[in-house]
């Protein structure tokens, strides 16, 4: 089959996938600066339908339990502007491998096949493999303002590193990809300082104590993950969120 063309293969017992050509995978989020994965070439991509937005608690990249962070999800409702990623056939089960172990710590994120239109042009499509924000479990977030998902941004931290460095970084990478995100723009003056300022330089603009006194009155929200027994991670160097 040609590099565009794409075909799902049902799952083996473990989950993989088997008999497959290439296939292209869609970033919004993270996958655009860490991809973490080997692939033969990247494009510029629109998928129709969906939106880029923070609108999933993260309780173990960028959050815990206790305090929740909050990572990118596709959410329903107007278009998103990414990267499509074509993976080489013979890579295909470790790459989708990877992305499980990656995306689906808590089941939050769907694996879905929508078609995205490479490069802007809207004359070549591809059906790629996307992470949807499931709207019925409970880390799903939609319907924050931009000043709670700001403050919650800016207070979590979990095993990949501080939550505002994650929005940035996918905010600088936006930025280098010429992608105008109006939404995240908003959100990160809200954070309240640029992708090359430093949290200690923030802090220190404000004050020590006031940056305290933020921080004990902050009430992070409460997040119960309907699974039983103890949550198992499998913590990955490098991962984007």
């Amino acid at each position: 089959m040609p590099p565009g063309s794409l075909r799902q293969a049902p799952p083996t017992e473990e989950g993989s996938f088997c008999d497959v050509s290439d296939i292209w995978v869609f970033g919004y989020g993270s996958l655009l600066w860490q991809p973490g994965f080997e692939y033969v070439e990247s494009r510029m991509a629109v998928l129709p339908g969906r939106r880029r937005s923070l609108c999933v608690y993260s309780v173990v990249h960028r959050g815990t339990l206790s305090v929740p962070g909050l990572v990118f999800g596709l959410d329903r409702g107007g278009a998103c502007l990414g990267m499509a990623f074509r993976v080489d056939a013979r890579n295909v089960p470790e790459v989708v491998h990877y992305l499980r172990e990656r995306e689906q710590v808590t089941g939050v994120y769907q694996e879905r096949w929508y078609t995205v239109w490479l490069d802007e042009a809207r004359h070549r499509h591809v059906r790629a493999l996307c992470y949807v924000a499931d709207p019925n479990h409970s880390q799903y977030a939609g319907g924050l303002g931009l000043e709670r998902q700001a403050t919650i941004v800016r207070f979590a931290r979990g095993g990949a590193g501080p939550n505002v460095d994650y929005v940035l970084n996918t905010a600088r990478r936006l930025r280098e990809l010429a992608i105008n995100d109006r939404y995240l723009d908003r959100l990160t003056g809200l954070i309240g300082r640029r992708p090359s300022q430093s949290l200690r330089g923030q802090v220190q603009r404000q004050g020590v104590w006031a940056h305290r006194l933020e921080r004990a009155k902050y009430r992070p929200p409460r997040i119960k993950l309907p699974c039983h027994g103890q949550l198992t991670v499998h913590h990955r160097r490098n991962v984007g969120f």
